[in-house]
């Protein structure tokens, strides 16, 4: 079991900045990968950014260039910098880490945070 807790999150107008940290417990070495997604009203939960255990990082199109993940692999925590807002990444921002165990056969379990609001005024 993994537990993951974010926090960061706030209101900041169109252009502003903010820094989303997510601090995970638990059985953190079986963790292979960690991010965020997010969630707007009325929409489906979608993949904001990853990074693997190696350091390989993934962004949606639609904030690549404006957002940084990183991770401090001695704080078990992953950080999402957050830079030229815009109105569209007002949404529930989730924490995520996958894990990797075998139990015969390799197999992936998903963690998720509390969730943390952003919200972008223009």
């Amino acid at each position: 079991q993994v537990q993951l807790v974010g926090s960061g999150g706030g209101l900041v107008q169109a252009g502003g900045s903010l820094r989303l940290s997510c601090a995970a417990s638990g059985s953190i070495v079986n963790i292979t990968a960690m991010g965020w997604y997010r969630q707007a009203p009325g929409k489906q939960r979608e993949m904001v950014a990853l990074i693997t255990s190696s350091g390989s990082t993934a962004y949606a199109d639609s904030v690549k260039g404006r957002f940084t993940i990183s991770r401090d692999n001695a704080k078990n925590a992953v950080y999402l910098q957050m830079n030229s807002l815009k109105p569209e990444d007002t949404a529930i921002y989730y924490c995520y880490a996958q894990t990797k165990l075998y139990v015969g056969v390799y197999k992936n379990y998903d963690y998720w945070g509390q969730g943390t609001q952003v919200t972008v005024s223009s």
